[in-house]
């Protein structure tokens, strides 16, 4: 799957939400112009490890119709049992150099950052493929993320050309507030997968940041 794509509207999967709900949202928003999925790593206590392999599985070969890449949030031992094409650190994992070795394919590499620059450095050193800042502003899909300085943003783009996205309470109308920030994309849950119309709210999002 290319990295080419590594841009634009990046939709994280809530996979706690009623299947045939979620897929129907996610269809909605492949055929608005979704850029990149990301399974959230937060599954239902009843669901085990085959259905969990099953359901990504299930959304990579349609997001594959749309030549849309899905990521793992955290768990990347589901790259040695789905044909997933990357994964999302939410931190610094341990031993990278392991991880690579064991899952033994090229794969899509992302991580969280706050205004750790450290994190940024860490991740360019280690060839990641994009940086997802957390959180511009407060929403309740973001948790404990605190609230990004626009400055971080600005000092990332100084010290790297990797693919800089930002999350968390961003909606359409606020990309706007956000002119004079370098970045590639915007990450969303709640801001697609809550709306009652997921294809135009993604469409929405697209239009907002052309705009940008």
């Amino acid at each position: 799957m290319t990295k080419q794509k590594l841009n634009g509207v990046y939709l994280v999967v809530d996979p706690a939400m009623d299947q045939s709900v979620l897929l129907d949202k996610v269809e909605q928003a492949l055929k608005g112009g979704v850029n990149i999925l990301q399974i959230w790593n937060r599954w239902p206590d009843r669901m085990h490890l085959g259905d969990k392999q099953q359901l990504a599985s299930y959304i990579r070969e349609m997001a594959h119709r749309y030549d849309v890449p899905v990521l793992m949030n955290d768990d990347w031992k589901m790259l040695k049992k789905t044909d997933l094409d990357g994964v999302h650190f939410d931190e610094i994992p341990e031993d990278f150099e392991k991880i690579k070795e064991e899952i033994g394919r090229d794969f899509i590499a992302g991580i969280t950052c706050s205004n750790d620059q450290e994190v940024i450095e860490w991740a360019k050193e280690n060839g990641f493929d994009y940086v997802s800042f957390c959180a511009m502003f407060p929403s309740p899909s973001v948790g404990s993320c605190e609230i990004v300085k626009p400055e971080t943003v600005k000092k990332a783009r100084e010290i790297t050309d990797m693919p800089l996205f930002i999350s968390g309470g961003i909606t359409p109308d606020k990309i706007s507030e956000l002119n004079g920030l370098e970045f590639n994309g915007v990450a969303v849950i709640s801001g697609i997968l809550q709306d009652d119309e997921p294809k135009q709210q993604t469409l929405n999002y697209n239009e907002a940041l052309n705009e940008t």
